[in-house]
């Protein structure tokens, strides 16, 4: 945590309580990888939780802001917004209590991790319904999209915070010719399949469990238009330390469209959406790699190194099924994994 920033949010929180007329105890919480300061605060005679921002916001292109309207008149289970101040850089939202999906699950048995795991399935079906809605309020999530531009962008932040900063390698140039070519390919190819809203990050540590036992969406403000296997590939991969078992992971992607089909979203043929999958966990799996591999190394955030290995895997199963990216493969085999 950098005490500089938090002490300059605290600072700014107690502007916006004094400016608001209230008193409060504050609690300082840890964000995951934001850079954004929550507190939990005192609230007519309840708690909420206050998000400071690192500078002011204007309401009216704010993304949080503009994506929690488009969740909530959809019916999906994200925070109501209290209050906020653009100019002081805070919004206080509902309090979803401090239980994670991901430290939930860990402390399950079976029954009761599948059950949770099932309903974030139906969750991502429900936002993926919310599709037209995005683009009737003209959110700025239906006018963001997984287009060829983000995701090479994403793959590139991959090479760059793997190799030079984490690893403090240096890809030959072959290899990043190679490397830039099968993710140009691959980026073309999941741009046509971007047709619904995506939560972007809905993996178990952006969803809550409230006092009720029911989930709660949190941290959607990326939310835009992608694949619709987007969502699915970050909640079962992301931040895995084994794969999943084969046929669990099948019995997970047919209940996914089964979820689908019941809000009458249409049929998608399975094996064309396996092929998507595995094009999605390729690039989404790489993605998780920067990411992890940047906050540990510039924010110190070093838990994120344990699942840089398992997303290697991961990646190499996709690839290795797909019958594709031969350079990928290779890079994996030989010049990573080898030395993780």
């Amino acid at each position: 945590m950098n005490l500089i920033l938090t002490e300059n949010a605290v600072e700014r929180l107690k502007n916006f309580l004094i400016k608001n007329n209230k008193e409060s105890n504050i609690q300082i919480l840890t964000p995951d990888a934001s850079v954004r300061e929550y507190f939990r605060i005192d609230w007519n005679n309840s708690t909420a939780i206050a998000c400071v921002y690192p500078e002011s916001f204007l309401s009216k292109e704010h993304a949080f802001l503009d994506v929690t309207n488009l969740f909530l008149k959809s019916g999906l289970p994200v925070a109501e917004i209290y209050c906020y101040d653009g100019a002081l850089g805070v919004i206080v939202q509902e309090d979803f209590g401090d239980r994670l999906l991901r430290d939930v699950l860990e402390n399950s048995d079976l029954e009761t991790r599948e059950n949770l795991l099932n309903q974030a399935i139906s969750l991502i079906a429900k936002i993926q319904a919310a599709t037209p809605k995005a683009f009737k309020l003209n959110s700025i999530a239906s006018r963001l999209k997984f287009d060829e531009e983000k995701l090479l962008w994403e793959l590139n932040f991959f090479k760059t915070h793997y190799f030079e900063t984490l690893s403090k390698q240096t890809l030959s140039q072959s290899d990043d010719l190679n490397l830039t070519a099968e993710f140009t390919e691959l980026v073309r190819e999941l741009e046509q399949h971007a047709a619904v809203l995506c939560h972007r990050d809905f993996h178990a540590a952006n969803l809550m469990v409230d006092k009720e036992n029911r989930l709660r969406i949190i941290d959607h403000q990326d939310a835009r238009i992608g694949a619709a296997s987007y969502d699915l590939v970050s909640l079962l991969l992301d931040r895995v330390l084994n794969a999943p078992n084969k046929n669990w992971l099948e019995d997970k992607k047919k209940l996914f469209l089964q979820e689908r089909e019941k809000l009458g979203l249409g049929t998608i043929d399975f094996a064309e959406f396996e092929n998507e999958f595995r094009l999605q966990t390729v690039q989404r799996c790489l993605k998780a790699v920067g990411t992890f591999s940047f906050q540990s190394v510039n924010r110190g955030k070093t838990y994120f190194i344990k699942y840089i290995e398992p997303m290697f895997r991961i990646v190499l199963q996709a690839a290795e099924n797909l019958e594709r990216f031969p350079h990928l493969q290779k890079i994996i085999r030989e010049k990573i994994l080898q030395h993780l």
